[in-house]
């Protein structure tokens, strides 16, 4: 079996985000960027795929900022492959239907049986990647996966429903997985490990032409403050006090 897992970068919130002159994006160039946490519970759950069925597993990411090091850390990790997207128009970020379609002509290229990638990300939120991708390709398709077992030429996907219920479907191959989560925390690479495969491995690089948006952004903004909150200060009896007014003030 043959795995691909699909990474993006996305913007890190602890940090302040950098608007547009237009306000109509961030400017990628002046955020710090890392990899979505779901596509790396989609990465770890592959790899215990791998170990389990000796899967080959290749990662792809478009170049929607430095890519380098998120790929570098996917083979530090136990990847057999890194492929890097390039292309004009990917720099300033893509929508999940432009990166489906980019990604339809790749998969088939690698020759990847099974397709993994995170649910959604923090920058969209839409949850549509895996969704595109699969009516892309045409192939078995279940997303809010928690867990993957490979049996024969299916995948046994661990499925959650709204309610915490949760059911386990079988899935034709060639199948697209949204990952919810894996049975398994993401492994850690150290830093001396990464830095090794830097210099013993190198990256595939393959062109790409991003297609045109469907989606049109009229304007961002930072959300209008309101209010604050306030901190009770003092001891036990002072802070029971304080809290007792402020519920008695809003008739509770």
């Amino acid at each position: 079996m043959r795995i691909a897992v699909v990474m993006k970068l996305v913007p890190d919130v602890v940090e302040e985000l950098v608007l547009s002159e237009d306000g109509k994006r961030l400017e990628r160039g002046d955020i710090a960027l890392k990899a979505n946490e779901f596509d790396e519970q989609a990465l770890e759950q592959a790899l215990l795929l791998k170990e389990s069925s000796g899967a080959e597993l290749t990662v792809i990411a478009a170049e929607t900022g430095d890519v380098d090091e998120m790929l570098y850390t996917a083979l530090a990790k136990g990847a057999d492959r890194a492929l890097k997207l390039v292309g004009d128009g990917l720099q300033d970020g893509i929508w999940n239907a432009q990166y489906a379609g980019i990604l339809v002509d790749v998969i088939a290229d690698v020759g990847a049986d099974a397709v993994l990638t995170g649910v959604q990300a923090n920058d969209d939120l839409d949850g549509q990647l895996a969704t595109w991708l699969a009516a892309g390709l045409g192939w078995s398709f279940a997303t809010v996966v928690s867990g993957v077992e490979a049996a024969g030429e299916s995948l046994i996907a661990k499925k959650e429903f709204a309610g915490g219920l949760t059911a386990n479907l079988r899935l034709p191959l060639p199948a697209v997985l949204g990952i919810q989560a894996s049975p398994e925390p993401p492994r850690y690479a150290p830093i001396s490990r990464v830095r090794q495969i830097m210099k013993t491995q190198s990256l595939e690089e393959r062109e790409v032409t991003a297609p045109a948006g469907s989606i049109t952004v009229l304007s961002l903004r930072p959300p209008e403050k309101t209010g604050g909150a306030e901190m009770i200060e003092g001891d036990v009896q002072a802070k029971a006090a304080r809290i007792a007014e402020v519920l008695a003030q809003q008739g509770i």
